[in-house]
């Protein structure tokens, strides 16, 4: 099993309201990156304000950071942490067989939704501040199929498709560790070597697709993601880039 990163600051907590509101509270003091776990949060949320679910036993966590660059440089770091987690899900598992990356930050276990990811940030013009990735991984249960929206991808959980139980500390673990290999990798490298092992993992890459936004919907061939991190789809009407989207299979 993985040790705690050097460098990394760890803070657990019975109950929070949300482990991302406590990032937003604490940010300004840290003097370096911070990982943030609650046993239960009392208002937790999603991507788009949706209410996020967690049932006793699994992990709700976020890492704080001070990044450098721009706000859009920054967001790749979604693609940082959806790696991580897959690394994190192989090594309490022994196995890579049933994973898979949902565009633009979700994990996913035997086809349904195992963990999901969130960014939120604060920072002056072009410029961030602070970066919280928020993070949710079903270990012990999942949500009933009624709290997602309809067309989404099923929840499952590590326990319901391996028969596993992780310890949410213990994973949060392996997943830290994971994450500093990969943001070490980031700051070296930039980009290209995460989005190539991002694509080597990705969930229906070459499939048609859907992508919806609040006001439209394109479907098309799963093409890529280019060096942006934009989900590129091959449609009816040409090469399609999109900044962002909820996907649907």
């Amino acid at each position: 099993m993985s040790e705690w990163p050097q460098g990394y600051g760890k803070r657990v907590l019975d109950e929070v309201d949300s482990t991302l509101n406590e990032a937003n509270r604490i940010a300004a003091s840290l003097a370096g990156p911070e990982w943030i776990m609650a046993r239960r949060q009392t208002a937790a949320r999603g991507r788009r304000g949706r209410t996020w679910v967690q049932p006793a036993g699994n992990l709700a966590a976020t890492l704080v950071l001070r990044p450098v660059g721009e706000a859009g440089q920054v967001a790749l770091r979604s693609f940082v942490a959806s790696l991580a987690l897959f690394d994190a899900c192989v090594s309490v598992t022994g196995r890579a067989e049933g994973l898979a990356l949902k565009w633009p930050n979700d994990v996913l276990l035997n086809g349904g939704k195992l963990a999901g990811i969130l960014l939120e940030s604060s920072g002056h013009g072009t410029g961030v501040a602070h970066l919280a990735i928020g993070i949710g991984v079903n270990l012990a249960d999942a949500p009933g199929a009624d709290a997602v929206e309809p067309g989404a991808v099923r929840p499952v959980s590590l326990l319901s498709e391996t028969g596993l139980r992780v310890e949410p500390e213990m994973f949060l673990t392996e997943l830290a560790a994971a994450y500093a290999r990969y943001e070490a990798q980031f700051e070296t490298y930039g980009f290209a070597p995460i989005r190539s092992a991002w694509l080597a993992r990705a969930a229906r890459l070459g499939e048609v697709i859907t992508a919806r936004t609040a006001t439209s919907e394109t479907v098309g061939t799963f093409e890529t993601v280019d060096a942006d991190g934009n989900l590129v789809l091959h449609t009816a009407h040409g090469r399609v880039s999109i900044p962002a989207a909820d996907v649907y299979y």
